[in-house]
């Protein structure tokens, strides 16, 4: 049997298309090995977010290539998008896909393995790399949904895709470019994954995509320019996660990261009535000064921001709010940064992510005047950085002595010893020490039911004592 190794570069979605890439290769005879062995087949399924991340796409491709000079490299997904002149050069790619053919990777193998080996001059080396066009879509217009049907996830928690692309164009991200235009799975093939999954012992799944806010808003309408309606996606979002609730043994949705604009009243009481939806919300911010959001073409302000934060905060107890924030944004002032710190500390997140700006070559804000200087940049990042640490702190010791519900994850090596880890509904993490654990008779994917006893020096989260029973 041929040997196949994977790398994954990015975001969720990327994780759960690698899962879905993985799967398909083993149905059709190929058997996973981990990428630094030796293979005939290496799948880099590459990022473009940041300039960085093609450079680190690249590297992974050329490595693999270096390791076994005789394999098969085939190059996936948004590097393959967003720069076809240098992929179509490129050496050491084989075969590159795009966003919207990751689940037909297996048989665009196969043709590409049958297809006449004479060798190709530069000029045309991309068009053979790409079975003359066939492994790209056309993301300027709106494609159709690829469907992926996800069977054994191999983790505890279960990413379930439900939709791709993004409209937004906010000035620093080249994501529209490399996903396309919104698209939307429709809720059957999702029930038929999430069926599936739970019937493997999955117990949480986590709804992910690239702008899942945006779910269900083509539906209606040819267009590609659809306008972002809360009010419409919030709604069909809602009837979603209703139906997903209904299945046997889910006990958990989460979701991954929402549009701000999102958060209404209808569709905060909606989420509040279902118990199984997690009190966890990523609410993505960038910046806390309404002229730097103006510059990023976000599409709220600071004010609206904190409305939704308030009225997550009236229907649920301290529910775990996180966000992202990008530092050092093309023309953010010192009065800039100052007025984004004093909206964070009166936020009060869980957790931030904290990102210094990077270019991006093909981004509006690429060419901005006055780009910050790195040093100026990394200040900045260091008093966020201490910020989220200091909030995440006091957010977890709110839970000190309070019956909770782990979800265990995995056994991991601490700083204090070995411990089973896993999340609450609210994402605070938890550790079990394994002799607890073994005499507990615990195991991966069990909700235990326990108290948090301490903080736990070293790691991000709290010492956690399981009752008798299990949950």
């Amino acid at each position: 049997m041929k040997r196949v190794a994977f790398h994954n570069l990015g975001c969720k979605v990327n994780s759960y298309e690698l899962d879905i890439m993985r799967q398909k290769m083993e149905e059709h005879g190929y058997t996973s090995v981990p990428f630094e062995e030796e293979a005939e087949v290496y799948v880099i399924n590459t990022c473009t977010v940041t300039n960085i991340a093609d450079r680190k796409s690249r590297q992974m491709i050329h490595k693999a290539k270096k390791r076994n000079p005789g394999a098969l490299v085939i190059a996936v997904g948004c590097y393959v998008e967003t720069d076809k002149a240098r992929v179509g050069t490129d050496s050491a790619i084989d075969l590159a896909i795009g966003n919207n053919n990751k689940a037909r990777i297996a048989e665009l193998l196969d043709e590409f393995l049958s297809q006449n080996e004479a060798e190709d001059t530069a000029a045309d080396s991309l068009m053979k790399r790409t079975l003359s066009g066939k492994t790209l879509a056309d993301l300027t217009r709106r494609p159709s949904y690829e469907d992926m049907q996800l069977r054994k996830p191999g983790h505890t928690r279960a990413y379930v895709k439900i939709q791709d692309g993004c409209n937004q164009f906010c000035t620093y991200c080249i994501i529209p470019y490399a996903r396309g235009r919104i698209r939307s799975r429709r809720p059957g093939e999702i029930l038929r994954e999430v069926q599936v999954l739970s019937e493997g012992g999955i117990r949480e799944v986590i709804l992910t995509g690239i702008h899942v806010s945006s779910y269900g808003l083509e539906w209606d309408t040819d267009s590609d320019a659809v306008p972002f309606d809360p009010v419409k996606s919030g709604a069909i979002l809602l009837d979603l996660m209703d139906r997903i609730r209904q299945i046997p043994g889910i006990e958990r949705i989460r979701l991954s990261s929402l549009e701000p604009r999102i958060i209404t009243e209808p569709f905060v009481q909606g989420i509040a009535a279902m118990p199984e939806v997690c009190p966890h919300f990523h609410l993505s911010l960038q910046s806390g000064c309404n002229a730097t959001l103006r510059r990023m073409n976000r599409h709220y302000t600071a004010e609206e921001f904190m409305g939704s934060v308030e009225l997550l905060r009236r229907y649920y107890d301290k529910p775990a709010i996180t966000t992202d924030v990008i530092v050092g944004f093309p023309g953010e002032s010192i009065a800039e940064f100052e007025e984004t710190k004093r909206f964070l500390e009166a936020v009060n997140f869980y957790e931030m992510h904290v990102f210094k700006y990077s270019v991006r070559k093909g981004t509006a804000a690429a060419s901005m005047p006055v780009q910050i200087p790195e040093a100026v940049k990394g200040v900045r990042s260091d008093i966020l950085l201490e910020m989220t640490r200091r909030q995440s702190q006091n957010y977890r010791r709110q839970f000190l002595s309070a019956r909770e519900e782990l979800l265990l994850e995995e056994m991991a090596e601490l700083p204090f010893g070995r411990c089973w880890r896993g999340h609450t509904k609210r994402y605070v993490e938890g550790y079990i020490p394994a002799d607890t654990a073994e005499a507990a008779g615990l195991a991966a994917g069990q909700l235990v039911s326990g108290r948090f006893t301490g903080e736990a020096e070293g790691a991000p989260g709290l010492m956690f004592a399981p009752f008798t029973g299990i949950g």
